[in-house]
């Protein structure tokens, strides 16, 4: 299992800088991979951001863990991917997916047959994304379109897929599914036979199956549990992730994080990876300085032994 590091928590602060410089201390530890979310009303554009991470940061894997697919038609999508990579180079993962329907509603975007949606759009960006160039016209979403760029390469594409029905659809048309508040029993009892069964039956290679979930070395794992569960009780709310909570057995966000000591939270990666996680991408939630030491340096060393070569 790849191990890389989730920047989101830094995403609220809105500074390019921040962001910059906590990638840079990643690639510098030695992790695989940095990731970016972008939240539908909150005016970061990640694909922007992480474009001036790659000039500032060389080599690491860059990817979006996501970018919601309703705001974006996918030409535009895709030009945003393009131009990127003819500035970074090849070395991005994008992440999509349908975000939810509260969060739609925010915009004033209807939710509307959102498998229907995901399917179309991917059946539109894929092709653009890895030939340059897509001729379709679905009920939802159409492009007949000819990019400037020639691709060289495929651009991985993973999808924020949960459900039976959405990791169906990404199996058979995209590269793997990136993963928030899921647990290790949810992976290997659902999301990896599903996902990789549909990938299978489309001729496709194995699925990159990337999880990201809270992280904190500590001695008092009760509280951070709790504080994880105040701070981020929403996500324990959405029906999509509420799902996830009822699979893995578990009721709230603190329940399903990596907390405790060293040996607690190692023991939590490696189930991680036993249950089918190709890619974690640790983010780091700690309360003090203490802490925040301690949790990077148990993740630089389970890296440093468990850490499988880069992806890209």
């Amino acid at each position: 299992m790849r191990l890389g590091i989730n920047g989101t928590g830094l995403v609220q602060k809105a500074s390019v800088d921040a962001i910059a410089d906590h990638a840079k201390t990643a690639a510098s530890d030695g992790f695989s991979s940095y990731w970016l979310a972008e939240h539908p009303t909150g005016g970061l554009d990640a694909m922007m951001v992480l474009t001036i991470v790659g000039l500032r940061v060389p080599e690491i894997e860059l990817g979006t863990a996501i970018i919601p697919t309703f705001p974006r038609h996918p030409m535009v999508l895709a030009g945003q991917v393009h131009t990127l990579l003819n500035t970074i180079g090849p070395r991005f993962t994008l992440g999509i997916g349908l975000s939810h329907k509260p969060m739609m509603a925010q915009l004033g975007i209807p939710f509307d047959r959102p498998i229907g949606h995901l399917k179309e759009y991917l059946s539109v960006l894929m092709p653009l994304l890895n030939e340059g160039r897509v001729s379709y016209k679905g009920e939802m979403i159409s492009c007949d379109a000819t990019t400037f760029f020639k691709p060289t390469q495929a651009t991985p594409v993973v999808v924020a897929a949960l459900g039976p029905q959405a990791l169906n659809v990404t199996g058979r048309l995209a590269d793997g599914t990136t993963l928030a508040w899921v647990g290790p029993r949810t992976v290997r009892e659902h999301i990896k036979p599903r996902i990789s069964e549909a990938a299978a039956s489309a001729g496709r290679m194995a699925p990159r199956i990337i999880a990201t979930l809270p992280v904190c070395v500590t001695d008092d794992e009760e509280g951070v549990r709790a504080m994880i569960t105040k701070t981020l009780t929403m996500y324990g709310q959405l029906p999509s992730y509420k799902a996830m909570f009822e699979r893995e057995g578990v009721s709230e966000p603190g329940e399903l994080a990596l907390v405790g000591s060293q040996a607690k939270v190692s023991d939590a990666l490696e189930e991680l990876s036993s249950a089918g996680v190709t890619d974690f991408a640790a983010s780091e939630f700690t309360t003090n300085r203490k802490e925040a030491l301690q949790t990077r340096q148990l993740l630089k060393q389970w890296n440093q032994a468990h850490g499988s070569a880069q992806a890209i």
